[in-house]
C-alpha cells in the first residue's frame, strides 16, 4: 500500500469479508490508493469467505468476474454471458 503510487497496471481484488490474513480494510485501502492514483481497479467482496474461497458459488463467481475484468481491460467480450465487474478509473 505504501507504494501504490507506482502501480500503473490494472488490478482486481477478490476479498473474503471474513479474511483474517488480508483484512478487508487492507484491500479497501489499496483500492482507495489505486483509485486516487488513477489506476484501473476493481474490488469484489464475498460474505462468509475467508482467505482462500471455499464456497463453490464464490469460486465460480470470482472466476467469471476475473474473466470479465480481463475482457474489459484487454478489449474482448467473453464467449459466455457472465456478470461484469465494475472497474474504477477504466481507460
Amino acid at each position: 500500500m505504501y507504494h501504490a503510487d507506482k502501480i500503473k497496471a490494472p488490478v482486481v481484488f477478490f476479498q473474503g469479508l471474513e479474511d483474517k490474513v488480508v483484512l478487508p480494510a487492507q484491500a479497501e485501502a489499496m483500492v482507495a490508493a489505486l483509485k486516487q492514483n488513477g489506476t484501473p481497479v476493481a474490488l469484489e467482496t464475498y460474505e462468509n469467505e475467508g482467505h482462500g474461497f471455499r464456497n463453490p458459488d464464490t469460486i465460480v463467481d470470482s472466476l467469471q468476474k476475473e474473466l470479465s475484468f480481463y475482457g474489459e481491460i484487454f478489449g474482448f467480450e467473453p464467449h459466455d454471458d457472465i456478470e461484469s465487474i465494475q472497474i474504477e478509473n477504466k481507460r
